[in-house]
């Protein structure tokens, strides 16, 4: 049995929250070093897209095997051997001669840190099974990865500032070195004791199931959403996930009981979770271009004009575990949303000239805030809904909502945004009498209508400028709209279906738990099955 009290539990804390910082902001450092690293490594605009891509496509897929493997054979193990792979491929990465080699080391990055992530948070949920005290914790986690998508472009701009662009991953290492540390005096192992037979047909199809989808919602703004491959891979996709559902429903010892989907605890705060990234990625999509194209902003200015949004999560993230106390999950998921649609809504009335302190940074806090409310009720949602010995596939299930999310996010208000601003552009520069080879190139991003800019004839380049600009707007704007929505349905779903504590019913329900009237305990009681020892060597 798991020791309520387990005396280190908030030494450890800072391990697991330094853990996966690394793995978080690994997803966001290097979108600010993409131009750099196109004049580098003579990158395509294909490879620099597989560059982010590789990491997150890896990452997805494996994550529920990984944390399956964590409950099997031993969380602290896992963990440790994600970050020193983690930190092993950070060193590769660095010294890549070419853009193809970088896109390998990424993509085993995306290994470490699937091994990382589920590991994190299934040792935190082990480690404080004191109700309120997990609630509490997980607060500090959904902070810590809040402050991480914000802090990647800051710390990348800073690096690049400074030193050559292999900084951004060799700076992973020391991180790692502490944390390894640190995690090998002061985390304990903890397993699942009654894990059962090892499933390969269930960690396989897993991986091909989430690995096909995210590489088709990936890849299909660029084939096209009603393409034969697009729609052959969502095809191949949901075939195979209903198969590993199939299975994992016959199985007495499965690698994950797809019967808490039934649950609305877990099952809402997932889609909670999964709506609040699609937002988020979609919104740091164009964003991060907004204020180096638009505004004009070099790679660290970028970076540091988003800290009000990284100070915002870091500060409602762990008080958004005591409003859930007091005002049930129910609320604080569904407000949290609906404050993240209303950012989304103010952003996309942003243009060149929009005041940064009266109209971007409002639209910042609303989002951040907004995140911080959602993510930390949400997760300790689908983590009270599962026993403790099931923490590692449950970790999983709560990460591989937030990364689907997240690239669908990218995927579609990404092509939104490219829908609009390809054709205006072009029908902009084709007025200006530019060549069909400069406004085919300017077509592909506001970065390269800047080079097209930059190469023209002094007189036009004004002029050149202004339509891309134009052309970013208008896109922008539809992209926001379009996570505005995402966000506003995922709160209405929050308010119907999310009950406020565990066992109730949804807010409102007439007379149960989860009512208006009885919200009062959100965090689950723990259920019996975990096995915690102190700390000890790697299992």
């Amino acid at each position: 049995m798991s020791d309520p009290t387990h005396p280190r539990r908030w030494l450890v804390l800072p391990v697991l929250c330094l853990s996966v910082f690394l793995v978080v902001v690994d997803n966001t450092i290097v979108n600010v070093a993409l131009p750099t690293l196109s004049a580098e490594l003579d990158a395509t605009t294909s490879q620099l897209q597989w560059i982010v891509d590789a990491y997150s496509l890896v990452f997805a897929g494996l994550l529920l095997a990984a944390g399956s493997l964590g409950d099997r054979v031993g969380r602290k193990g896992i963990l440790q051997a994600g970050l020193a792979l983690f930190a092993a491929t950070s060193v590769v990465a660095s010294q890549a001669g070419s853009a193809g080699q970088l896109i390998v080391a990424r993509g085993v990055m995306g290994i470490g840190a699937a091994l990382v992530f589920p590991a994190t948070l299934a040792i935190l949920t082990n480690v404080f099974t004191d109700p309120t005290e997990r609630a509490k914790a997980i607060g500090v986690w959904s902070g810590v990865t809040g402050l991480a998508v914000a802090l990647g472009p800051i710390t990348g701009g800073w690096l690049l500032e400074h030193f050559w662009w292999g900084a951004i991953f060799l700076v992973n290492v020391p991180i790692v070195v502490v944390a390894l540390a640190a995690g090998h005096v002061l985390v304990p192992t903890s397993r699942d004791a009654h894990a059962g037979r090892f499933d390969p047909v269930g960690v396989v199809s897993s991986i091909v199931g989430i690995g096909v989808l995210v590489w088709t919602v990936i890849e299909a703004p660029g084939h096209g959403w009603t393409s034969a491959t697009t729609i052959g891979g969502f095809a191949i996709a949901a075939a195979t996930l209903i198969g590993f559902v199939r299975w994992e429903r016959r199985r007495t010892d499965p690698m994950l009981d797809v019967s808490v989907f039934a649950d609305p605890r877990f099952s809402a705060a997932s889609l909670a979770v999964a709506t609040a990234f699609f937002g988020l990625f979609g919104f740091i999509f164009l964003v991060t271009q907004y204020f180096q194209v638009v505004r004009g902003y070099d790679t660290l200015a970028a970076g540091v004009h988003t800290l009000p949004f990284a100070v915002t999560a870091g500060i409602v993230a762990p008080l958004s575990a005591r409003l859930a106390l007091r005002f049930g999950t129910t609320r604080v998921v569904g407000t949290g949303l609906l404050l993240m649609s209303a950012g989304f809504l103010v952003a996309s009335t942003n243009d060149a000239t929009s005041s940064y302190w009266l109209a971007v940074v409002p639209a910042m806090v609303l989002m951040a805030g907004g995140l911080g409310l959602t993510t930390a009720p949400a997760t300790e949602a689908i983590m009270g809904s599962l026993p403790p010995a099931k923490a590692g596939v449950g970790s999983a299930v709560n990460d591989t909502t937030r990364e689907i999310g997240g690239t669908l996010g990218v995927a579609v208000v990404g092509s939104v945004f490219s829908s609009l601003y390809g054709p205006r552009v072009a029908d902009a520069l084709a007025r200006l009498g530019a060549p069909a080879e400069a406004v085919a190139v300017a077509r592909e991003s506001v970065v390269a209508a800047a080079e097209v800019a930059r190469r023209a004839p002094e007189a036009v380049r004004p002029a050149i400028l202004d339509a891309a600009s134009d052309a970013f707007l208008q896109g922008m704007a539809a992209g926001c709209r379009v996570a505005a929505a995402a966000t506003f349905a995922g709160a209405v779903v929050a308010f119907v279906a999310l009950p406020a504590r565990a066992g109730g019913r949804a807010a409102g329900a007439p007379g149960g738990p989860g009512s208006a009237g009885d919200d009062r305990a959100v965090p689950s009681e723990p259920r019996p099955g975990g096995e915690l020892v102190e700390p000890g060597p790697a299992v």
